[in-house]
Protein backbone atom coordinates (compact mmCIF):
# COMPACT_ATOMS: atom_id res chain seq x y z
CA UNK A 1 0.00 0.00 0.00
CA UNK A 2 1.37 3.47 -1.01
CA UNK A 3 1.67 6.24 1.54
CA UNK A 4 -1.34 8.57 -0.74
CA UNK A 5 -4.83 7.10 -0.84
CA UNK A 6 -3.60 5.40 2.39
CA UNK A 7 -6.82 4.94 4.90
CA UNK A 8 -6.43 6.17 8.16
CA UNK A 9 -8.66 5.56 11.02
CA UNK A 10 -8.54 8.67 14.00
CA UNK A 11 -10.54 7.18 17.02
CA UNK A 12 -11.46 9.97 19.97
CA UNK A 13 -14.71 11.06 21.66
CA UNK A 14 -14.35 14.34 21.24
CA UNK A 15 -15.62 15.65 17.75
CA UNK A 16 -13.52 18.47 18.17
CA UNK A 17 -10.35 16.62 17.98
CA UNK A 18 -11.01 14.52 15.58
CA UNK A 19 -11.80 17.56 13.18
CA UNK A 20 -8.65 19.25 14.92
CA UNK A 21 -7.02 15.92 13.61
CA UNK A 22 -8.96 15.66 9.96
CA UNK A 23 -7.72 19.51 9.57
CA UNK A 24 -4.11 19.03 10.56
CA UNK A 25 -4.24 15.80 7.74
CA UNK A 26 -6.11 16.95 5.59
CA UNK A 27 -3.47 17.78 2.74
CA UNK A 28 -1.32 14.26 3.15
CA UNK A 29 -3.25 12.58 0.40
CA UNK A 30 -4.93 9.75 2.71
CA UNK A 31 -8.69 8.99 3.26
CA UNK A 32 -9.78 9.70 6.81
CA UNK A 33 -12.32 7.60 8.69
CA UNK A 34 -13.14 9.05 12.01
CA UNK A 35 -14.67 6.73 15.01
CA UNK A 36 -16.23 8.19 18.41
CA UNK A 37 -15.18 5.46 20.50
CA UNK A 38 -13.29 2.32 20.31
CA UNK A 39 -16.35 0.29 19.68
CA UNK A 40 -17.20 2.28 16.51
CA UNK A 41 -13.50 1.93 15.48
CA UNK A 42 -14.10 -2.25 15.63
CA UNK A 43 -16.75 -1.50 13.16
CA UNK A 44 -15.28 0.46 11.19
CA UNK A 45 -12.09 -1.99 11.03
CA UNK A 46 -14.52 -4.82 10.32
CA UNK A 47 -15.41 -3.27 6.63
CA UNK A 48 -12.25 -1.53 5.90
CA UNK A 49 -9.04 -2.20 5.04
CA UNK A 50 -6.93 0.66 7.08
CA UNK A 51 -3.36 1.19 7.45
CA UNK A 52 -3.31 3.32 10.21
CA UNK A 53 -5.14 4.08 13.55
CA UNK A 54 -4.49 6.96 15.91
CA UNK A 55 -6.40 6.45 18.98
CA UNK A 56 -7.13 8.85 22.43
CA UNK A 57 -6.13 7.24 25.21
CA UNK A 58 -8.39 8.40 27.65
CA UNK A 59 -12.45 7.43 26.63
CA UNK A 60 -15.25 6.32 28.02
CA UNK A 61 -15.94 2.55 27.69
CA UNK A 62 -12.75 1.52 26.07
CA UNK A 63 -9.13 3.16 26.59
CA UNK A 64 -7.12 3.54 23.40
CA UNK A 65 -4.42 1.22 24.90
CA UNK A 66 -7.40 -1.50 24.72
CA UNK A 67 -8.73 -0.37 21.88
CA UNK A 68 -5.10 -0.40 19.89
CA UNK A 69 -4.39 -4.21 21.46
CA UNK A 70 -7.62 -5.21 19.46
CA UNK A 71 -6.68 -3.31 16.32
CA UNK A 72 -4.80 -6.82 15.26
CA UNK A 73 -7.84 -8.82 15.21
CA UNK A 74 -9.26 -6.71 12.35
CA UNK A 75 -6.19 -5.45 10.54
CA UNK A 76 -3.05 -6.96 11.83
CA UNK A 77 -0.63 -5.13 9.04
CA UNK A 78 -1.99 -1.60 10.49
CA UNK A 79 0.17 0.88 12.00
CA UNK A 80 -0.85 1.71 15.20
CA UNK A 81 -0.31 5.52 17.54
CA UNK A 82 -1.65 6.43 21.17
CA UNK A 83 -2.55 10.24 22.03
CA UNK A 84 -2.17 10.66 25.22
CA UNK A 85 -1.86 14.09 27.30
CA UNK A 86 0.08 11.65 29.82
CA UNK A 87 3.11 9.75 27.81
CA UNK A 88 5.30 9.53 30.94
CA UNK A 89 2.47 7.16 32.51
CA UNK A 90 2.32 4.65 30.46
CA UNK A 91 4.96 1.81 30.83
CA UNK A 92 6.90 0.48 27.16
CA UNK A 93 5.86 -3.01 28.64
CA UNK A 94 2.16 -2.00 27.97
CA UNK A 95 2.83 0.10 24.46
CA UNK A 96 4.70 -3.19 23.46
CA UNK A 97 1.80 -5.77 24.06
CA UNK A 98 -0.26 -3.27 22.65
CA UNK A 99 2.10 -3.45 19.65
CA UNK A 100 1.64 0.20 19.50
CA UNK A 101 4.09 2.25 17.17
CA UNK A 102 4.05 5.52 18.61
CA UNK A 103 3.26 7.63 21.55
CA UNK A 104 2.47 11.23 20.22
CA UNK A 105 1.55 13.93 23.45
CA UNK A 106 -1.83 15.69 23.43
CA UNK A 107 -2.30 18.46 22.63
CA UNK A 108 -0.40 17.59 19.55
CA UNK A 109 2.26 19.54 17.13
CA UNK A 110 1.08 19.61 13.60
CA UNK A 111 4.81 18.88 11.74
CA UNK A 112 5.00 15.82 14.40
CA UNK A 113 1.96 14.50 13.85
CA UNK A 114 2.54 14.75 10.58
CA UNK A 115 5.96 13.78 10.00
CA UNK A 116 5.30 10.54 12.56
CA UNK A 117 2.15 9.32 10.51
CA UNK A 118 3.87 9.84 7.15
CA UNK A 119 6.81 7.75 8.57
CA UNK A 120 4.76 5.11 9.63
CA UNK A 121 2.56 5.11 6.34
CA UNK A 122 5.40 4.58 4.08
CA UNK A 123 7.09 2.53 5.95
CA UNK A 124 3.53 -0.33 5.50
CA UNK A 125 4.76 0.35 1.14
CA UNK A 126 8.40 -0.38 1.43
Amino acid sequence: MSGAGAVVLLVDDEPSILSALRRSLRREGWEILTAASGEEGFALLAEREVALVVSDQKMPGMSGMTFLAGVGEYAPAARRVLLTGWPEMLSQAELKAARIDAVLPKPWEDEQLKTTLRGLVEGLSG
